[in-house]
């Protein structure tokens, strides 16, 4: 059982009451209610509203079953034991969103808690272990209500919870301030992509005269070719040798997600690399094994000292160091057509580098692909760094969380100014 020494504990039956979520289907699926799904979970602190499902609510989802602010949805059953307590917190959802069978809801029936300290409290490592460990079953791990109703958690008073959410969620908005930026600056770099290069609406199209090629009219001057034709290098990674004591780190498909190169799930390792298969600055990274992950692209935006990929995952290396951004936001806008090429039995689809290289593609003029890069250099060069300060930011959040909770690192005589969100 998780305890803590500082505050005093309570059970969570003396505070809240639990509900698990709904039972629905593939044929549920369409306008209605939005639904928090498992898949829905990942890394994040609160749900990506935009991004949920929606299912018809008919006969399935009644007013019991619609979170509320101040909620807090735990993935309850799931073939992947890390994920079983993984939680979400419910702040101001805009509109009505139920939850997946597979979570639980927890709702505070105290009214001597604040949620937002608690939601904090769940992502504890002690806590989230404790559901961890609580998972049982061969394939399907499973958290039920009476494990939740049994777990000890700490009790500080209400102004202590309070001053620890206040504190926290200043990493918590920032974070999602240069997720906002983020968002803001690629569809910035991705808009042009398309608006000169796909809608052919580029400086001086007025005057452009158009041809026939294999991909449909394009302006006389450009050509059509084959990634092969562009690219010095497209091969897989390695077979890695796993060691947590090397500075060498190999790229995994959980790397690559939304376009994005994260590093965090990379692992060290120590395998024998021949040089070509270390990644190098404009590399294009694609997941090449696998249904759900495969095709998604990533291009590497910095230097990266001993960093190769594994067999999964695939370097497409573009021959011109000035078509890096051109070839990149190709490449990325090319991420549906990569995964229709799998090939294979369910389970074992693989994107092979002979389909990769086979691809054709428009390539503008070297001019214009020049001056493209001039427009979108500064907007991905600030997304990397926008990345990077989210990486430190939730690095120094996860470092304090544990402590501020657990009383190690005591508040409650801090002149602490408490926003009024964060006010009883």
């Amino acid at each position: 059982m998780a305890r803590y020494v500082k505050w005093p504990t309570k059970r969570l039956c003396e505070l809240a009451e639990f509900r698990n979520g709904v039972n629905y289907n593939k044929s549920s699926f369409g306008v209605g209610v939005k639904v928090v799904g498992v898949s829905d979970f990942q890394d994040y602190t609160r749900p990506r509203y935009a991004e949920l499902a929606q299912i018809n609510p008919d006969g399935i989802v009644t007013d019991r079953n619609i979170l509320r602010n101040g909620d807090i949805v735990f993935v309850r059953s799931n073939g992947n034991r890390e994920l079983i307590g993984r939680s979400l917190f419910i702040e101001n959802p805009p509109e009505e969103i139920t939850h997946s069978a597979f979570t639980i809801r927890l709702r505070f029936s105290s009214g001597i808690v604040f949620p937002k300290f608690y939601a904090y409290c769940f992502r504890t490592p002690v806590i989230r272990q404790a559901l961890t460990a609580y998972g049982g079953g061969t394939n399907i791990s499973n958290l039920n209500q009476d494990i939740l109703n049994a777990l000890e958690v700490p009790f500080p008073p209400l102004p202590t919870q309070q001053k620890i959410a206040a504190i926290l969620s200043v990493y918590d908005d920032l974070i999602e301030n240069n997720l906002r930026r983020i968002k803001i600056l690629e569809e910035m770099s991705q808009n042009l992509y398309r608006e000169w290069f796909v809608k052919f609406r580029f400086p001086g199209h007025e005057k452009a005269r158009f041809v026939d090629s294999p991909l449909g009219k394009i302006p006389e001057g450009w050509e059509v070719t084959t990634i092969n034709a562009v690219t010095s290098y497209i091969n897989r990674g390695v077979t890695p040798k796993y060691d947590d004591s090397s500075t060498s780190l190999v790229i995994n498909q959980k790397c690559i997600r939304d376009h994005k190169l994260n590093l965090i799930y990379a692992r060290p390792h120590r395998s024998s690399v021949v040089n070509a298969k270390y990644v190098q600055f404009g590399d294009v990274l694609i997941n090449s094994t696998g249904v759900g992950t495969l095709g998604r692209v990533t291009q590497v935006y910095e230097v990266l000292r001993e960093t190769t990929v594994d067999t999964h995952v695939s370097i497409v290396r573009p021959a011109c160091a000035d078509d890096i951004d051109y070839f990149g936001l190709t490449m990325i806008d090319m991420e549906s057509h990569f995964e229709s090429l799998g090939a294979g039995a369910t389970g074992q689809t693989e994107l092979r580098r002979d389909r990769i290289g086979e691809t054709e593609i428009i390539l503008p003029p070297s001019e214009l692909r020049k001056q493209f890069s001039e427009h979108v250099t500064s907007c991905r060069k600030m997304i990397l760094n926008l990345l990077k300060r989210n990486v430190n930011l939730r690095l120094t959040r996860d470092l304090l969380l544990p402590k501020l909770v657990s009383g190690e690192v005591d508040v409650s005589e801090l002149g602490i100014n408490i926003p009024e969100e964060n006010k009883a």
